[in-house]
């Protein structure tokens, strides 16, 4: 499993922007496929953003055209950018590592700790 460290939460106006990192431990970091989740208290975590081991992205309906997710495997770092941000927005983001596997071994999915975003005149 990878151990994962969100930063770069915060409290930021409606209209602006933030850039989260989730920085990964392990040496295995490009096989992995990335996502970005969210969660707000009494309700359940949702996916936001993933970008697969070769690049790909998707994104969640209410993040399209707004939000970014990126990787730089050479620093074993996942973004996402946020911009145009909504008090909706506002939640707890969560960094994961999809569940893989890797020389004939399950990697079960690994979580960060969640990093704070408050969106917010």
């Amino acid at each position: 499993q990878e151990q994962l460290v969100e930063s770069g939460g915060g409290l930021v106006q409606p209209g602006g922007s933030l850039r989260l990192s989730c920085a990964a431990s392990g040496s295995i970091f490009s096989i992995y496929n990335m996502g970005w989740y969210r969660q707000v208290p009494g309700k359940q975590r949702e996916w936001v953003a993933g970008i697969s081991s070769g690049g790909s992205t998707n994104y969640a309906d209410s993040v399209k055209d707004r939000f970014t997710i990126s990787r730089d495997n050479a620093k074993n770092t996942v973004y996402l950018q946020m911009n145009s941000l909504k008090p909706e927005d506002t939640a707890v983001y969560y960094c994961s590592a999809d569940p893989t596997y890797y020389r004939g071994s399950y990697l079960s999915r690994s979580w960060g700790q969640g990093i704070q975003v408050t969106v917010s005149s």
